[in-house]
């Protein structure tokens, strides 16, 4: 069942690096969360499905360009901890580079939770697992 999850999480970060926002949602359960409430910026908070979306496009409309790039995918049960480096593109030009960890929870062969943690070993404490 894990290597499954892993599909569905690969399926969703290739969709968003594609900017097909419609396929990334189409992975998340209809009850779906996206924690950014440890993000540092402007888009913080913990979002439904709705919101979601519009979280997305304001990313999208702020950026020129924005690819993510996973370092690995690490199984724990039923979650699925991706540390990455965020490639971004401003309008102005000005490439920037973030890196973070997040923590999708696949139920029933969807996306019902992501949290975004600023520390690998955060999410994966947070998954259950200790380095």
């Amino acid at each position: 069942m894990s290597q499954e999850n892993v599909e569905i999480v690969r399926t969703a970060i290739g969709a968003f690096n594609e900017g097909e926002f419609d396929r990334v949602l189409a992975g998340l359960a209809p009850e779906a969360e996206v924690d950014l409430s440890r993000a540092i910026g402007p888009i913080r908070g913990v979002y439904t499905l709705d919101q979601t979306r519009r979280v997305m496009d304001e990313l999208a409309g702020t950026w020129r360009s924005f690819r993510i790039e996973p370092v690995e995918f690490i199984e724990v049960e039923e979650h699925v901890v991706v540390p990455w480096t965020y490639h971004v593109v401003g309008r102005d030009g000005i490439e920037v580079q973030a890196r973070s960890t997040w923590a999708f929870t696949i139920r029933s062969g969807a996306i019902a939770r992501v949290c975004m943690y600023q520390e690998r070993q955060d999410a994966l404490e947070a998954a259950g697992l200790r380095e």
